[in-house]
């Protein structure tokens, strides 16, 4: 490999332990359940009860992949009383799903 073209790889290629937590960032959009909650989030903020009405899961199950989500940064929650309601962390996250669903719709 030409001398130029191994530092200019080297230099743009992002350290080990970044590429490991994108690796982990990408595995949490390799679950149909968890894009299934996040396509729902992007329509209106929800509860729990709510979310799991829209995707015909427990609320149980909603709130185990609601947690891993929030764990990941994806989601983010606001208290309402008793409810808690959940919506997209940021922009970013509309981006990624719908840049996902343009790639396999090409």
């Amino acid at each position: 490999m030409d001398e130029e073209l191994f530092k200019k790889i080297d230099k743009m290629l992002p350290p080990d332990e970044e590429l490991s937590e994108l690796a982990d960032f990408f595995k949490v959009f390799a679950d149909a359940t968890r894009l299934k909650i996040l396509n729902v989030l992007l329509c209106s903020e929800l509860s729990v009860g709510d979310i799991a009405k829209a995707v015909g899961m427990s609320e149980s199950a909603v709130s185990h992949q609601l947690r891993v989500l929030k764990q990941m940064d994806l989601v983010k929650n606001r208290r309402e009383g008793k409810t808690i309601f959940y919506s997209p962390a940021d922009k970013h996250i509309i981006t990624i799903l719908n840049t996902g669903i343009e790639h396999i719709e090409e």
